[in-house]
Formats: structure tokens, sequence, C-alpha cells
């Protein structure tokens, strides 16, 4: 079946552009990363979990890792990091749509380029979580085969790991 560039989702997914995160970018991720866990109903509050957003460079971008954001409109509508873990496994981090903009491939776009930028570092395996609640998260990690490792608590969350090799 052919896909005319004409189809609205792939229309949409061309109009998001993906780059790499700018310290400019902190306050709008901070706002992202809140509305779209509380849309889901996956927001623990605010805490020290939460550092990473506040040092992106020294997280990722200095640490053999990458935070991506997609913009649309001159606006962060979608975002995700890659956390170095070991030379051969790093970790999806921060997937985030804004919930105004779910279901038009964004979330898709980050992760394939989080996928594309791991493989370009050398890393082998690449792992990730989600909570129960986020269904949408798990049926993305799945078509692109993450497979399931194990369940966990973390606080109040049932949390599942997911990992694939590259």
């Amino acid at each position: 079946m052919r896909v005319l560039a004409t189809e609205p989702r792939i229309l949409q997914r061309m109009s998001m552009r993906i780059r790499r995160y700018r310290d400019s970018d902190q306050e709008e991720v901070w706002a992202l990363h809140n509305v779209a866990l509380k849309d889901v109903g996956a927001h623990a509050g605010n805490g020290p979990w939460d550092d990473d957003l506040h040092h992106v460079r020294d997280v990722y971008l200095e640490k053999s890792g990458e935070f991506l954001v997609g913009t649309l409109v001159g606006r962060i509508v979608a975002m995700g990091a890659l956390k170095h873990l070991t030379t051969s496994h790093a970790e999806i981090k921060r997937m985030r749509v804004h919930p105004v903009h779910q279901r038009r491939v964004f979330g898709q776009a980050i992760l394939d380029a989080l996928g594309a930028r791991a493989a370009e570092l050398g890393y082998s395996t690449l792992q990730l979580d989600t909570t129960v609640q986020q269904t949408a998260a798990q049926k993305l990690y799945i078509k692109n085969g993450y497979v399931e490792e194990e369940r966990t608590m973390s606080g109040e969350f049932n949390v599942i790991k997911y990992v694939k090799a590259l």
C-alpha cells in the first residue's frame, strides 16, 4: 500500500522538527513533563526524582547521552532522553508528548531518533520503563520491539521495565 504525503498523520509527523535540547528549553521541558504525567495520572508530584530535568546538560548531554525535543510552530510538544548506563547499555528516559498532540506519531518520531542516536553512540541494549497507567506508551514500546523484563513498585506506581537489543 502506498502512503501519500497528504495523509494527515504523515503531515503531522513531518511538521514536527526534532532537535537537541538547548539550555533555553528548560522551562518548556519542565512544563511538558508535568502536564504529560498529570494527564495520564502518573505524576508523583515534584521532588528530587526530577533533578535530571534541572540539569539536562550535566546528566545527559555531557555524559554520552542525548536529550531531544520535538517542536511544532516553535513550541516544544515532545521530548525524550537517552541516558548512559554502561558502555553497552543506555536508558530511554523522559518520553513525553503534550496531551493535545498525542496520537500524531510524535512519540514514535522521538523514539526513532533516540534509537538512532543510541546506535551512533555504540550502545547495544536499550532499556526504559513506564507505569501501568501509561497504556499508550506500553503499546508504543512493544510495537517497537521492546520486551517486558520486570514489574516493580516505585512509590505508589506499578512500573514496567522493558529492554531491547539494538
